[in-house]
């Protein structure tokens, strides 16, 4: 059985915002950042934050 990913649920909100808002990120910010946060701190276990985690090695 597999365990819940402890990200997904702020990957969903970030699509869901970006979907109701015509994929323009400056109005989702608050919900890309619960996601940061989320993958500071579950980010070795959490397969949703794969890309974030690369984003920050970037910069």
């Amino acid at each position: 059985m597999s365990t819940k990913d402890p990200c997904q649920k702020q990957a969903c909100e970030i699509q869901k915002c970006l979907q109701a808002n015509h994929y323009q990120e400056s109005k989702c910010q608050h919900v890309i950042q619960e996601m940061h946060k989320c993958c500071k701190r579950y980010g070795k276990t959490s397969i949703c934050c794969s890309g974030f985690l690369k984003e920050e090695e970037k910069t």
